[in-house]
């Protein structure tokens, strides 16, 4: 038996009920009937002029060169834009979105995380001005169909065998990383082919790759052309990082300052104490009111913000100088490193930025995230 669904084959999932076999590996997502046929989602057929765009920018030499390949690649294969922060992977995806849609193709824009799921959906609609733009997430349900679909990757699940091309944003990102049921669920909503956006390729995808499934498209470079911030480590006991962080926060008091925390007990805790110098604000996965907390960051109402991993990655603050506390804490990987360094230096306004990792001891997953970006600093001879 297969799961029409998540696609599970696992003998141990599957049940029988008074209706038939059902799969349990993918319940909270409703009951999938395994002997009943699963009919593809009915939806709304594109609007004309819907692909015609305009970017607030022109892309690059080197942008426009990876999109080009795309848009040629993802006609026969699964696609992967292995580009750095901040090198305008959306962007670059652009010109794909555009063919499928004059082309009256459906076309899926699926991120991991509800937060930029609206800022994607914001961004695309300004873009793509005679299209209409629907964002699905947590709080945006009623209506879940348009000439283009931006939603979390949970929300794959009601458009079964509906769309011609899939965009993945951050497949590396949890909670899609290491989900069987969400893998599953996107390839079953797809029945054309698949763009992969990330700086952080995980095995599988690269795998995927090495096995000639699918193109690596690369790019290290930002569209302002200078190079990637590399972060500087300092090492040293505790009390000795919070001087650190200190001295820090004040020689960049004239940017928005980022401070990522491995755990949320750390985050309320520097949060407190950092309170009391500075206009700060926190945000982490029980944050009530995320979206509120990062849009008044954003407008400048809080200089400081300490978070969890949960900003990570997607969320894009202008100017912003970063600091990793306790960067060699177990709870990080190399992945999500680079992706929190990646959040300085991507404005034209500020291209450099201010990258440090506070460490109680020698971390060579620290050094490793230096020597990748450093690599690709090189790739590209800026």
């Amino acid at each position: 038996m297969r799961c029409p669904r998540c696609l599970n084959e696992d003998p141990a999932f599957f049940c029988h009920g008074t209706a038939g076999w059902y799969c349990r590996k993918c319940i909270s997502f409703g009951r999938a009937m395994i002997e009943e046929e699963k009919d593809p989602a009915v939806l709304a057929p594109i609007r004309e002029n819907s692909e015609e765009y305009v970017l607030t920018y022109p892309l690059t030499e080197q942008q426009k060169m990876i999109s080009d390949a795309c848009m040629k690649n993802i006609v026969r294969y699964d696609v992967l834009l292995r580009c750095c922060c901040g090198a305008g992977k959306t962007e670059i995806s652009i010109g794909s979105i555009a063919m499928f849609l004059k082309h009256h193709l459906k076309v899926c824009f699926a991120i991991s995380r509800r937060q930029v799921v609206l800022e994607v959906a914001e961004r695309l609609q300004k873009y793509f001005v005679n299209a209409n733009v629907i964002p699905v997430c947590q709080g945006y349900t009623a209506v879940t169909d348009g000439d283009l679909i931006v939603c979390t990757t949970h929300q794959l699940y009601r458009y079964y065998d509906a769309f011609d091309l899939l965009i993945l944003d951050e497949p590396d990102a949890f909670p899609f990383r290491g989900s069987e049921v969400l893998h599953g669920i996107a390839k079953t909503a797809c029945r054309g082919h698949s763009i992969y956006l990330t700086a952080t390729p995980d095995d599988e995808l690269m795998k995927q790759v090495r096995e000639g499934t699918m193109i690596c498209l690369t790019l290290n470079q930002r569209p302002h052309g200078k190079p990637i911030p590399v972060p500087k480590i300092h090492v040293g006991p505790k009390g000795i990082l919070l001087f650190y962080l200190l001295r820090w926060l004040e020689n960049h008091d004239d940017h928005p300052r980022m401070i990522f925390v491995p755990t949320i007990a750390e985050a309320k805790r520097l949060h407190l104490f950092l309170s009391f110098l500075y206009d700060c604000s926190v945000c982490t996965s029980k944050t009530e009111e995320r979206d509120a907390v990062i849009s008044s960051f954003r407008a400048k109402e809080h200089s400081v913000i300490v978070a969890t991993t949960v900003l990570e990655r997607g969320v894009t603050i202008p100017r912003a100088d970063i600091c990793v506390y306790e960067a060699d804490h177990g709870i990080f990987d190399e992945a999500g490193l680079i992706q929190m360094a990646g959040r300085a230096g991507r404005s034209f306004e500020d291209p450099y930025g201010d990258v440090l990792f506070l460490c109680s001891e020698k971390s060579e997953l620290c050094e490793k995230c230096v020597q990748s970006l450093q690599e690709a600093n090189a790739s590209c001879d800026v």
